[in-house]
């Protein structure tokens, strides 16, 4: 059984924890789960599209490239006012951590500093703040940081193999160097990736590979179920198997052991049985809302109801008082500390 969080992880031997018979799988993901968090709480997450479309990159699974035509309709950074509305209406609903996205290759000098606004407009609403804005300078980490953002999500999406295939515009490594970046900054990482995008099990093996393999382990580990946007490259793509994603969240937990794993994108699509399952298998963390970026999500009141079904409750926070990047410079070993925990 895996009692210590590891980064030397090779392929053949997350591939005998994928291939474990599902039962198996299963009670050693749900015991590592309750070595390391309440296994009746799940932390709430709410994402906010910020900035709408026209984005550069030619993510093949994303319907908000430019690249493609998905009839989005294209619409300019929101004004930091009624981000502040839709987090607290957020928070009103249950929410704990707001997540701000905006289609963007990097952000723009011009709009940088609305975007630190809006992390300490979120802030001082006493929720824990997270960012997707594409890749980051040191310089913009460490205003970030400062600005006191809690989380900044950049996928790594899938294996080093595959990425290729699915994107041309940024490479594995830039996104690598970014992850660098934000961790350099006291930021934490929330990482994922897609899976049902077309890949192969030894890609899905890697990715996971890939994620563990890191200096430090992403805090949060988003997973997503690829949702099909019609105009993408990936409309027509098969559907992936039910217990193939539960594997993957299952072996994330294994793997990560003391991360958040985040049921993320294409949950609309799973019924409550897959999603108890889920929550089984370690996943602790989802989307609570209407609308994950441009695609659907479940209602609210359908998650509260499956919650109450499930003997769930949402997880509590507990706000750090100063921005990390001031924990590691003034004391460096209260980082470190909770870095392992």
């Amino acid at each position: 059984m895996i009692t210590t969080a590891r980064h030397d992880w090779t392929f053949d031997e997350v591939k005998a924890l994928y291939e474990l018979p599902f039962n198996d799988l299963i009670y050693q993901a749900q015991t590592v789960h309750r070595m390391h968090f309440d296994p009746n709480a799940v932390q709430i997450s709410t994402l906010l599209s910020i900035k709408t479309g026209a984005c550069p990159e030619d993510c093949k699974y994303c319907s908000q490239s430019g690249h493609y035509n998905t009839e989005l309709e294209k619409e300019k950074l929101m004004a930091v006012t009624n981000v502040l509305e839709e987090a607290q209406r957020a928070k009103d609903n249950g929410a704990s951590r707001f997540c701000m996205g905006a289609a963007w290759k990097h952000p723009s000098n011009k709009d940088f500093p609305l975007v630190l606004e809006m992390v300490r407009g979120v802030r001082a609403l006493g929720m824990e703040t997270c960012m997707t804005l594409g890749a980051l300078s040191e310089e913009q980490s460490q205003d970030l940081a400062e600005a006191g953002l809690d989380y900044y999500n950049h996928n790594i999406d899938t294996s080093r193999d595959y990425y290729k295939t699915i994107i041309s515009t940024r490479t594995f490594d830039d996104r690598l160097d970014t992850l660098d970046h934000v961790r350099d900054a006291g930021i934490k990482v929330c990482c994922g990736g897609i899976v049902g995008m077309g890949e192969t099990v030894e890609d899905r093996i890697e990715f996971l590979k890939e994620l563990a393999s890191l200096p430090v382990h992403p805090e949060s580990v988003p997973i997503n179920n690829l949702v099909k946007i019609k105009g993408t490259p990936l409309e027509a793509v098969d559907d992936l198997d039910e217990f193939e994603f539960i594997r993957m969240i299952a072996v994330a937990r294994l793997l990560m052991p003391a991360s958040h794993v985040r049921l993320s994108a294409g949950r609309e699509a799973m019924n409550e049985q897959m999603q108890a399952l889920c929550f089984l298998a370690g996943a602790n963390s989802i989307f609570y809302g209407e609308k994950l970026l441009t695609t659907s999500n479940p209602d609210e009141n359908d998650d509260m109801r499956l919650f109450n079904r499930l003997g769930i409750h949402p997880e509590e926070i507990l706000l750090e008082e100063e921005p990390m990047s001031e924990l590691i410079a003034e004391k460096p070993s209260a980082f470190y500390d909770a870095m392992s925990h």
